[in-house]
């Protein structure tokens, strides 16, 4: 008997349960919610009359299907803990919140700009001097009117630091992601990205995917970056449209090399 996907107790701790993908355990787990399972009398479990279920369901005395252990709890599909209570992959394992997607991202992007700095502080340099030697913030003389534009030597300086800055950050996404699936900032709150039908590390094409998706919302609107950023607080599986574009997901938890 084959019982659906979802999160059942785990036959190896009571306290927990467990990710059945309908034919395997995987190796996800959560805390146990709700009552536990529903004992007979003498503290044993309860039979299939006493449940309304025939004889023993899988874990209740006959082997499951799983690889390991027991499969699915029979009790399990009367309410005590089926189906996923929190937003999840197909496989089980859970989504990250925005709040830590946020901070994860605003800790990579200080780390990135400090990493780009022997490569882009000259620009940088050359940048805010030109800044200084306009009359951008001179005082109007009486009866004109105050302009706001910027000289048009300060963007020889500004796109190669921006440019300059974007590879930088690709070179970190790919090397951390393709490895661990996490950059520092993801460690640090305990998130990793992955495919989101496929456990692990995503592959380089994702890792450029994401990078260059969010490097084009950047370059042709500050408003569509915005949209971008906000996007998993309304969407369903909580991706950012370059999650979207790239079939992604940040989870909670470590993802384990393939």
């Amino acid at each position: 008997m084959s019982f659906p996907a979802g999160w059942y107790d785990d036959p190896q701790d009571p306290t927990q349960q467990r990710y059945w993908d309908g034919g395997f355990w995987t190796d996800y787990r959560r805390p146990r919610e709700g009552p536990p399972p529903y004992q007979g009398q003498f503290g044993q479990p309860a039979s299939g009359e006493e449940t309304g279920q025939q004889g023993f369901g899988p874990g209740l005395g006959q082997p499951g299907m799983g690889r390991q252990g027991y499969g699915p709890q029979g009790h399990a599909q009367q309410g005590f803990g089926y189906g996923p209570r929190v937003p999840s992959t197909p496989d089980g394992q859970e989504l990250a919140g925005w709040w830590k997607r946020v901070a994860a991202r605003i800790i990579d992007s200080i780390i990135v700009f400090v990493i780009s700095l022997p490569f882009t502080g000259y620009f940088y340099y050359r940048y805010i001097q030109a800044i200084n030697d306009s009359d951008l913030f001179a005082t109007p003389a009486a009866g004109t009117t105050p302009t706001f534009e910027l000289p048009v030597e300060i963007y020889q300086w500004v796109i190669p630091a921006s440019i300059l800055g974007l590879l930088v950050e690709l070179a970190y996404s790919y090397f951390f992601l393709t490895r661990t699936g996490a950059t520092p900032g993801k460690k640090a709150l305990g998130l990793s990205v992955r495919l989101r039908a496929v456990p692990g590390p995503p592959p380089g094409m994702t890792v450029l995917k994401r990078w260059a998706s969010t490097s084009v919302f950047g370059f042709i609107c500050g408003c569509l970056s915005l949209v971008d950023v906000l996007f998993p607080l309304w969407d369903d599986k909580k991706q950012a449209l370059h999650d979207k574009i790239a079939d992604t997901n940040v989870v909670v938890g470590p993802q384990q090399r393939r």
